[in-house]
């Protein structure tokens, strides 16, 4: 499936293609501002990631013009707040509005999920991700060693979520609680410690207790 993304931020937009890339999805960032309509024609993405505030013209104006040759889902993904800018980019067309900053775990799952409602699309395949004999089915939340299933918070699903996609590399204290905790200002490292604990307690009932490494002044890591 091939996902256009229309954001003049460099850094946020190359974080989301290197995101989508890693789940299998095919990848076009436009970088040419005036001419993103003639980009969507050629490209004839399955999905849009549009920003509101671009050069030249805004994500309202190419929203409509791309409306006006397909209903293609589109997100808009903007720093813009007001209820009003969400109001007017739904009246545009667009499907759904995710505010910045957010998680990357919170736009694929949309965007996965509007993919189903649209194309009736299985993205079973690139929702599992292994570790060895150990699985993790992101949209069930579940954990999976050797056909034992063990049920995920939200947390311990996005603290494992981060440390698969980077398997045999450690994953700081610091990038962990940016994943699970990035709209809040008073989580610390005790919050994360507790977390953990409960998570490799679920572990240690499938004989996986030492399943997540810890490096002290370094971070954590699973390792295949």
């Amino acid at each position: 499936m091939k996902v256009m993304i229309v954001e003049d931020d460099k850094l946020i937009r190359e974080s989301i293609s290197q995101e989508l890339l890693s789940w299998g999805f095919e990848v076009n960032a436009s970088r040419h501002f005036d001419q993103v309509l003639l980009e969507f024609l050629d490209v004839k993405p399955e999905l849009v990631l549009l920003d509101v505030n671009l050069p030249i013209f805004n994500g309202f104006h190419w929203c409509q013009e791309i409306r006006k040759h397909s209903q293609v889902p589109i997100i808009f993904i903007s720093s813009r707040t007001d209820s009003m800018d969400q109001v007017m980019a739904m009246q545009m067309g667009a499907d759904d509005y995710i505010v910045k900053p957010f998680n990357m775990m919170i736009l694929t799952s949309k965007i996965q999920a509007l993919l189903r409602r649209t194309y009736d699309f299985n993205l079973e395949d690139h929702q599992r991700l292994i570790v060895g004999n150990i699985e993790l089915f992101v949209e069930r939340a579940e954990l999976h060693v050797d056909d034992v299933a063990v049920e995920l918070t939200q947390t311990e699903l996005l603290i494992l979520n981060k440390l698969f996609r980077q398997k045999n590399n450690y994953v700081s204290r610091d990038e962990l609680i940016e994943e699970c905790w990035s709209s809040s200002n008073y989580i610390d490292d005790n919050t994360l410690a507790v977390n953990m604990t409960r998570l490799r307690k679920k572990l240690a009932k499938v004989d996986c207790v030492d399943f997540i490494e810890t490096k002290k002044n370094v971070g954590y890591r699973v390792v295949e």
